[in-house]
Parts: C-alpha cells; sequence; structure tokens
C-alpha cells in the first residue's frame, strides 16, 4: 500500500481527497491532517462550468448538492465598469452564434457592426440572453438549433468542503485532528518523511499534498520552493470579504464591479449574497476599501468584514521532492474569472495523470510542472487583459493601461486588432468566445475581420443574424426563472445531515 498525505483541509483538501477516494481506494491509503483552530479563506463561491465534469465523475447529485451548499446557478460573469465607467457586457459560458463554414461567427458579427446590422454580442448568445433574464433550464427543447445553456454553480465554499468531507471519509479517507508542529525530510533524498503534530503524533506518507493555503506549509516552509510575484502584472494585493442579505431576485451571474482602485465581486447564493472588494493598497486604504465595500451591499452585512492579504502569482515548482501543491499553496489568482477551485481541479487530474509507481521519476515531475505552469500563465494572461484594455480615468486604472505586459498576451492583442482573429493555444483553459467577449465587451475593435466573411450578401447576412437572434429570444422566452428552478430543487434542511 502506498500512502498519500493531506496537509490541510478546506475546498482543496477535500476535494483532493475526495477525487483520490474515489480512483485509488485499492492501493493507496488516504489521510488528511487539519486542525479545527486554523480558519480557510473559504471565499471561493462561484465556479466555472468544468466542475460539472468532476461532479459526474465522482456520481454527485446536483440538485443534493445544491441544496446542501446554498447553491445557485452561474451562465456567465457581469463585468459593469471595466471599459469605462458606463461600460457592461458578460463574459458568459456556451456558444455565441453559429460558424458559418470555417469562420468563426464573431467574424460575420464584426462585419455586421460595420454595416450596421447587428445586435451586441448578447442577442446571439443563449447564455447570456438568459443571464440577463433571470431564466435558466437544464437540456435544450427538441429540435433548438442552439444547444443548451452551459452552466457553473455558486455556493457556500465552507459548506462545499463539509460535503466533499462526507464523500471522502465514506470511502474510507482517514482524517486526523491536529496543528502541525515540524516536517521532517530525509537525510539523503530531502524528500518529506513525515509530520508531527501539537499532541506528539507522527503521520508518515510516500506522497505529500500541501493544501496548508497561503503558509504553504511543506512547499515552501520544509522545501523553500520559491515564488513567481506577478504584482506588477496584476498589482491587487488585498481584499474584504463580506456576506449580506439576499436580494429579491436570484441572478444566475456573478458580477464584477470595477471600482476606484480594484473591483467588487456580488455572488447570490440561495440564504445570502457573497461580496468581496479586491483591491491595490499602493492606491487606496483598508479602511477606504472596507467602505466602498459597505456602501455597496444589496442587503444588510450579515458580519464584519475579512481582511485577506495576497501575492498574485504561483510557486516556482507544483511538485517539488515528493510534495506536491493544491489550492492556495500552490499559487494564488485573484477570483476575478472564478478560477480557483478549478485550478485545485486540474490540479489533483495532472497528479492522476503522473501518479507515481514508487519513488517519482525526474521526467514525470518536469512534465507535470511544466503543464501546471502554463496553465497559471495562461489564466493569468487572460486576467491581465481586463485590467490592460480599459478606459477609466483613476490613477490605478491608468496605470494598468500603460504597464508593459507578457510577450504571449501582446501577440493574442494583436491578433485581434489586425483581423479579429483569436487562437486558442495548446489546452489553454478559456477559449476563443472568451477571449472575444471580454476583448469586445472592454472596448477593443479590430481593424478588420476574415475575408470570408464578405461572402454573404448584405441581405443574406442581415437574414442570418436575424434568425439567430430569434431563436435566442424564443429559446430563452420558454425558460422557467432561476428562481423557480432554484426553488424546485430546494429540499428540506433535516436532509442535509443525512448526506451520504
Amino acid at each position: 500500500m502506498q500512502e498519500i498525505t493531506i496537509v490541510g483541509g478546506g475546498t482543496a483538501g477535500w476535494m483532493a481527497a475526495a477525487i483520490l477516494s474515489r480512483y485509488l481506494a485499492k492501493h493507496w491509503r488516504i489521510t488528511l491532517v487539519e486542525s479545527e483552530e486554523i480558519g480557510t479563506v473559504g471565499v471561493g463561491e462561484a465556479t466555472i462550468p468544468q466542475l460539472q465534469i468532476l461532479h459526474r465523475a465522482l456520481g454527485i447529485d446536483e440538485a443534493e448538492f445544491l441544496s446542501f451548499c446554498n447553491g445557485t446557478y452561474k451562465l456567465g460573469i457581469d463585468f459593469v465598469g471595466w471599459g469605462d465607467e458606463g461600460s457592461r457586457y458578460i463574459h458568459a459560458f456556451g456558444e455565441i452564434g453559429r460558424p458559418l463554414g470555417l469562420v468563426p461567427f464573431h467574424h460575420y458579427w464584426l462585419r455586421g457592426n460595420r454595416l450596421g446590422m447587428a445586435k451586441p454580442l448578447t442577442a446571439y448568445s443563449l447564455n447570456a440572453s438568459a443571464a440577463y433574464a433571470g431564466k435558466f433550464q437544464h437540456g435544450a427543447p427538441s429540435g433548438s438549433v442552439l444547444g443548451g445553456l452551459g452552466h457553473a454553480f455558486h455556493f457556500d465554499a465552507g459548506l462545499y468542503g463539509q460535503f466533499l468531507r462526507a464523500y471522502a471519509e465514506k470511502r474510507g479517507v482517514r482524517r486526523v485532528e491536529g496543528r502541525i508542529l515540524s516536517v521532517a525530510r530525509d537525510g539523503e533524498s530531502g524528500d518529506v518523511t513525515h509530520v508531527t503534530l501539537a499532541s506528539g503524533e507522527e503521520v508518515g506518507g510516500h506522497l505529500f499534498l500541501d493544501c496548508s493555503g497561503f503558509v504553504g506549509l511543506l512547499i515552501e516552509g520544509a522545501l523553500g520552493t520559491g515564488y513567481e510575484d506577478w504584482r506588477h502584472w496584476l498589482p491587487c494585493d488585498r481584499a474584504m470579504a463580506v456576506p449580506c442579505a439576499n436580494a429579491p431576485d436570484l441572478t444566475p451571474y456573478t458580477r464584477s464591479t470595477a471600482r476606484e482602485a480594484g473591483w467588487q465581486w456580488r455572488i447570490p447564493l440561495q440564504s445570502r449574497i457573497g461580496n468581496g472588494h479586491v483591491y491595490c493598497s499602493d492606491f487606496t486604504s483598508d479602511d477606504a476599501a472596507r467602505q466602498v465595500l459597505l456602501d455597496n451591499l444589496d442587503g444588510a452585512p450579515l458580519a464584519e468584514p475579512r481582511a485577506l492579504r495576497f501575492t498574485t502569482g504561483r510557486r516556482r515548482k507544483m511538485w517539488n521532492h515528493n510534495v506536491v501543491a493544491l489550492g492556495l499553496a500552490s499559487g494564488f489568482m485573484e477570483p476575478l474569472e472564478s478560477t480557483s477551485i478549478h485550478l485545485v481541479q486540474s490540479g489533483v487530474e495532472r497528479l492522476l495523470k503522473f501518479l507515481p509507481q514508487g519513488p517519482a521519476m525526474a521526467a514525470d515531475v518536469d512534465a507535470f510542472n511544466a503543464q501546471a505552469a502554463f496553465e497559471y500563465e495562461a489564466i493569468r494572461d487572460f486576467l491581465i487583459l481586463h485590467y490592460k484594455v480599459n478606459r477609466r480615468p483613476e490613477p490605478f486604472w491608468q496605470a494598468c493601461a500603460a504597464m508593459d505586459i507578457p510577450d504571449s498576451l501582446a501577440a493574442k492583442l494583436a491578433l485581434f486588432e489586425a483581423n479579429g482573429r483569436i487562437m486558442r493555444q495548446s489546452e489553454e483553459l478559456f477559449a476563443e468566445v472568451g477571449w472575444l467577449q471580454v476583448m469586445v465587451g472592454q472596448g477593443l475593435v479590430p481593424h478588420g475581420y476574415h475575408p470570408l466573411a464578405d461572402q454573404p450578401a448584405d441581405g443574406e447576412l442581415r437574414e442570418f443574424l436575424q434568425l439567430l437572434e430569434t431563436a435566442v429570444a424564443r429559446q430563452v422566452a420558454g425558460m422557467g426563472s432561476h428562481a423557480d428552478v432554484i426553488a424546485c430543487q430546494r429540499a428540506p434542511a433535516a436532509s442535509r445531515s443525512a448526506a451520504f
């Protein structure tokens, strides 16, 4: 039997435990060490559609999960004021329009826009139109040419950790309570051999997963792996988070509103709204940021704002010796595009690909680290895009617009500005349609478009755009309200204790 020891609980630790317990039950013993004395950050309450893949693989019932975690559906992210103070757009999941031949839809849309016959992109997006209408449905109606909605979730991260803990413990994961006082390493290999708890108990393992949060107890504290600081590209370094009373409308999307020195998130749950203000301490004070947050809530605050400090970036190695870092121990991406929980999911999935048979081989570790670095850097570029392409007047935003950017992002922007082309590199997380919505939404207009988009006559192009717009509007009109769908799935509170 091989032994995997997970250091730290929360969403990262228990997600790792749940996944590993599903696939490694026969030949691996899985232990999770956590201390109730140590809290978790727990602000990652919004996700992206890839979480559905994980839930299906684990056999998790969606209605049961949503009921337990006070969850709602998410169709995209609404960005308010990011281009300039009066702008608004949505980065919606799912497709936009339909391609004609070899040419993506947005080239025909760009041509139609020049001719004055195209509506905003939202008119051709099922997800965007349903989100703004407060609608939701599972699947697509028969005969639909548009398919169904792509969706993710909003949920209480603390409850989600409990949900995954129940799943993992039922499948044999052993939980050890205790604060870790020291980490022991092998004198020859440098691998971690065991951790010692305040009680004196020693917990060993062949492979350790560091889910200890920002502190990186193993990956940094014991191994000194190093950290790449990305604050020169993503300068926000602090956040205030607070829940508030629910609003009357249960909106099926996350909202991100630009503020003077950062931005504010709004995440609607069944029982409350999660709010937070991400900001740069070089351009505003903690007290001012706190007041901005409290002045822009939908309802009464349900707690005192919680302060967080962070450095955007990543570990130089996610896998070092026999330690694999996950979650905040591996790096931090501000929650602008809801990638935090996904990075835990993808990290564990990557570990399963490179799972060692005995001691880890250098080639496997190097390949793991290269893939992890690529994923983080591709997401980093997508986040930088939001800051770089803005027309706001405040000093913070002007500094963001003037900053140098990675060559990889500069190449993407130049390609789009030339003729509207968007190229997805390898297995980067965000697809072409995501880049399109952010670049167009923040006012980036290409000089041209694909020449094949000129083939339809003007009348044919107008008819094509109108047919798509009508199909979207008709399908959205036939959906039920998001609030009604959630109400139908809501289980009695007593059933939560009986989960699993």
